[in-house]
């Protein structure tokens, strides 16, 4: 079979951009070290490209959600540096990470039981302190299956942290108390957002995801943060519009003069959603193109009067500042992040 032609969609990774993100928050963590949530694919933008640069920054800790994810990240790091936050949810899981040597994060008790059945060794263990999703309750520490656990990391989940909230400081006097609890080697609370928190925050281990990848959850990582993703997208086609020629699905928008504009290979099969239509706009040399009508699965259709020498062929910029996109898209930094397709061909 032949090779396939070149795509119309791509994704650039600035990889010095995420070396950099981990080493800034690594030392905003002072004493504590920094490990990095390469959940999810790094978040959307590729394990085989971003795992070898925050290793080679300096992380040695390296979270997943789900077993499925293991391998991969496998292929770039010692398994003992991978931890399974979802944890043995059966006994499979129990031997799959004993296996490999990854460490699971208990969850319950019920967990803490499959991994003692399975021969126990180190894990980790997330206790819930008031984000309730996954962790034992702090009344369950005293659970034989909890104190029979050789735990390594002792952590719990910031609910608010992207905000200046009472909770925070609750979860953290509640993480405090635990402490004496349970015999663990070291203690961890913060996210990307927790850093900015400050060093009360820190403990021993911290747990960058969003802000990795280009993510701004806090004001104070604004001139910290360096944008990571860069979108392109190509033209597929150029069309001349006459005035009151309408645009795309439920004809939303209807031209008010003569004009020329492009069919983008760009639509929401690849994360790029309905919601950016109206505010949303492309770039070419730092010119801005505006969306017109709605967004199509595979298309999108701009306005090139700010750019009338483009020609089917040449690509513009998706805006992709995570603050600034989140602010016009009304999507969460996070979706804009892990909803891009797989059609974008990544450039590291």
């Amino acid at each position: 079979m032949p090779d396939a032609p070149p795509p119309t969609l791509r994704l650039r990774i600035d990889t010095e951009a995420l070396a950099r993100n981990w080493r800034a928050l690594d030392d905003m963590a002072r004493s504590a070290r920094a490990g990095a949530a390469v959940k999810a694919n790094c978040y959307g933008l590729g394990v085989d490209i971003c795992v070898p640069v925050l290793r080679d920054a300096g992380s040695k800790l390296f979270f997943v959600a789900h077993w499925s994810e293991v391998a991969a990240v496998a292929r770039h790091v010692p398994p003992e540096q991978i931890v399974v936050l979802h944890g043995p949810i059966t006994s499979e899981d129990a031997a799959y990470a004993k296996a490999l040597g990854v460490l699971p994060v208990i969850n319950s008790i019920a967990q803490a039981r499959a991994w003692n059945d399975a021969g126990g060794e180190a894990c980790h263990l997330m206790i819930d302190t008031g984000i309730n999703r996954l962790g034992v309750s702090p009344s369950d520490l005293a659970d034989p299956a909890i104190q029979a656990l050789s735990v390594q990391i002792l952590m719990s989940h910031l609910a608010c942290a992207d905000e200046d909230s009472p909770m925070n400081e609750a979860q953290r006097r509640m993480v405090e108390g635990c402490r004496s609890e349970v015999a663990h080697s070291q203690l961890s609370l913060a996210n990307s957002a927790g850093v900015a928190l400050g060093l009360d925050y820190h403990f021993d281990v911290v747990r960058p995801g969003l802000s990795l990848y280009g993510g701004v959850p806090r004001s104070e990582l604004s001139d910290v943060i360096r944008q990571v993703a860069y979108p392109e997208a190509a033209i597929m086609q150029v069309r001349a519009l006459s005035t009151g020629d309408q645009v795309g699905y439920n004809a939303t928008f209807t031209a008010d003069r003569d004009m020329r504009v492009g069919v983008v290979s760009l639509g929401y099969a690849d994360g790029f959603l309905r919601s950016w239509a109206g505010n949303g706009f492309l770039r070419n040399d730092g010119r801005q193109l505006p969306l017109l009508g709605k967004v199509s699965m595979d298309m999108i259709v701009v306005d090139l009067t700010n750019a009338p020498e483009l020609v089917e062929g040449d690509w513009l910029n998706v805006p992709y500042s995570l603050p600034e996109a989140s602010k016009v898209s009304g999507l969460s930094q996070y979706e804009l992040l892990t909803i891009l397709g797989q059609r974008f061909h990544n450039q590291g």
